[in-house]
């Protein structure tokens, strides 16, 4: 059942007003926990619209200070306690409105060939919907174009056996287009490549990686490769200049957990769109399927690449808050060429969008910019180029970033990124500071009642090019296309050994396909979350945060220290279809997984 302790909260839940904050009234502190104390960061104020803005370095209250009337007491752990402000503001996020934005998101999409993805018509309808309701609300809204390499199928992909018995495979659960590949229809014998059946548990294959895996290769038959240490774009290269008439890349088989599973069903991206015959990727049990002697097999493909399209990304920034002391907000606004993407990323459109229309009369303290980003499918590509775009001075004034990438999957979970890196290592350093995000977060949803738990901290969304240049990050997640646990089913609700989100990536991710409570309480903790670090006196990515210590429990290895967020070897990963070049990647999206 879903419930708010707080009088605000609550009338939210049953779909009252919410009562409003008093002009002038006086928050209570936010607290945190550094690894040696607990220390009180700052109070905060809420300034009614129409009021003079709070002035730069100014604070309603004392580093220490106890909070005033009306707020919970400093807890025993980092986070425990929110500014009853940021829950009214929070509350006040209407579900209404949020299907508002996804049903209109949905008739672009129905508008334009049921997609919305990058360099596409209802790509650039869904921009200007969401850009024409901001600068409505008084924002500074700009684009920014850059230039990607566009992909799309034009039919329906298809790999069925010929022999040695009949088999049609379906496309999106047994099999998958390789972004970037070329376009074909061939019917041939199937030939392994450097095969390693069963799979070892040591080292990774080499199938296709090497020019003499191809030495007693058959001109024209349909290479299968093993998932293994080189990418799919070398795999696709050395099978096509060995005469292939085609390609299936099917995952290496070894059982793992979350990330490290390689059975599942592989997807992703050949790189390049010089590869001129169809690339398929399968799960480990269809590829050890056509890996039996005398598999003569159909495969098909209609694909269009132009490697010089553009799009853009969307940035609005309120008028008000220190420029020095950006809080940032992000979500990613194309689909997959497949379907619309109500659920991936319509929904975190939404709570990004609404909370931006509710904060625009908020005279803060600290500068808020809403970030809607472009092709994120393609390899995070949109979010890539504003960092990579922005000099290092105004780098250094984006002091955290939130991302916000599927939060109503209608299995869902509430996952939180794992900023203090509590839970299994995923691929990512987290920045000194997200621990903090990820303590404010949690007490979100201790506040309403509600359960969550980690998501992996991976970089695999448009957090990852901020933490590799050390911003402090933090997010939400409901999942993806993994399976739903016994545990989390008990927890959460919803149904064990059923993908978080069944249609992730495929046609049915429609307004259908959304989860209205996971939805509402996720946009609340956007909004609650903008609220409370935008009147922040002291946010994770500056100077002075608690001597840059505030992350308990937190790994730090040598040589870390204060914006110095490090990702792991092989990048901060990639969005869907878009994997970085000599990275072999088994996920074909960049939301990653859930710890448990």
């Amino acid at each position: 059942m879903f419930r708010h302790p707080s009088a605000s909260l609550r009338a939210a839940s049953e779909g009252r007003e919410a009562p409003s904050v008093a002009p002038g009234k006086l928050l209570a502190a936010i607290t945190l926990v550094s690894v040696v104390s607990l220390a009180s960061v700052s109070a905060v104020s809420a300034v009614p619209a129409g009021a003079a803005p709070v002035p730069r370095g100014g604070d309603s209250g004392q580093t220490g200070a106890a909070p005033v009337s009306g707020g919970r007491a400093p807890g025993a752990v980092a986070g425990d306690a929110l500014p009853p402000g940021a829950e009214a503001f929070g509350s006040s996020v209407r579900l209404a409105s949020l299907k508002r934005h996804l049903e209109r998101l949905q008739e672009i999409a129905h508008a334009n060939g049921d997609t919305r993805a990058a360099a596409t018509p209802g790509y650039d309808a869904s921009l200007a919907y969401v850009a024409d309701r901001l600068r409505a609300a008084g924002y500074r809204v700009t684009s920014q174009e850059f230039k990607i390499s566009f992909f799309r199928e034009i039919t329906a992909p298809v790999l069925k056996r010929i022999r040695p018995a009949a088999k049609t495979y379906v496309a999106g659960t047994d099999f998958r287009t390789m972004t970037y590949s070329g376009s074909g229809n061939v019917t041939a014998p199937v030939q392994g490549v450097d095969l390693t059946l069963p799979p070892k548990q040591g080292p990774e294959s080499t199938s296709g990686c090497e020019a003499s895996d191809f030495s007693t290769f058959v001109r024209g038959d349909i290479a299968l490769i093993q998932r293994g240490t080189c990418s799919f774009q070398v795999k696709a290269e050395r099978a096509e200049a060995a005469g292939a008439s085609g390609v299936i890349i099917f995952n290496e088989g070894r059982p793992g957990q979350g990330t490290e599973d390689r059975r599942a069903l592989l997807g992703g991206s050949i790189n390049t769109s010089a590869v001129r015959i169809p690339v398929v990727g399968t799960d480990f049990a269809t590829g050890e399927e056509l890996a039996a002697p005398g598999t003569r097999t159909t495969l098909t493909v209609d694909a269009e690449s132009a490697p010089d399209r553009r799009t853009r990304n969307l940035i609005a920034e309120s008028g008000w808050g220190d420029p020095d002391r950006v809080v940032m907000l992000g979500a990613h606004l194309d689909s997959v060429m497949m379907g619309p993407g109500i659920n991936d990323n319509g929904s975190g459109t939404a709570g990004v969008l609404e909370t931006a229309l509710a904060a625009k009369s908020l005279r803060t303290r600290n500068r808020l910019r809403f970030a809607f980003w472009g092709a994120e499918e393609l390899g995070l590509l949109g979010s890539k180029h504003y960092v990579a775009a922005l000099p290092p001075a105004e780098r250094a004034k984006i002091k955290l970033y939130l991302n916000f990438d599927m939060i109503a999957s209608p299995n869902y979970v509430f996952g939180i990124y794992d900023g203090d890196s509590s839970g299994p290592v995923a691929g990512a350093t987290p920045p000194p500071g997200s621990g903090r995000i990820e303590k404010l977060l949690q007490a979100y949803f201790e506040a309403v009642g509600e359960p969550y738990q980690d998501a992996e901290f991976s970089g695999r969304s448009d957090y990852g090019p901020f933490i590799a240049v050390g911003i402090p990050s933090g997010g939400l997640f409901t999942g993806a296309e993994r399976l739903k646990t016994a545990e989390e089913a008990e927890k959460f609700g919803g149904s064990a050994g059923v993908a978080y989100d069944k249609c992730y990536h495929r046609a049915c991710d429609t307004v259908a396909n959304v989860n209205e409570k996971a939805l509402k309480v996720n946009a609340e903790a956007i909004a609650t979350a903008a609220f409370a670090f935008a009147y922040a006196s002291v946010l994770p990515g500056a100077p002075g945060t608690l001597g840059g210590r505030e992350d308990l429990g937190r790994r730090e290895g040598p040589g870390e220290g204060v914006g110095k967020g490090v990702v792991a070897p092989g990048g901060p990963g990639t969005g869907a279809g878009g994997l970085e070049p000599g990275h072999d990647h088994g996920h074909d999206h960049g939301h990653g997984g859930l710890l448990r």
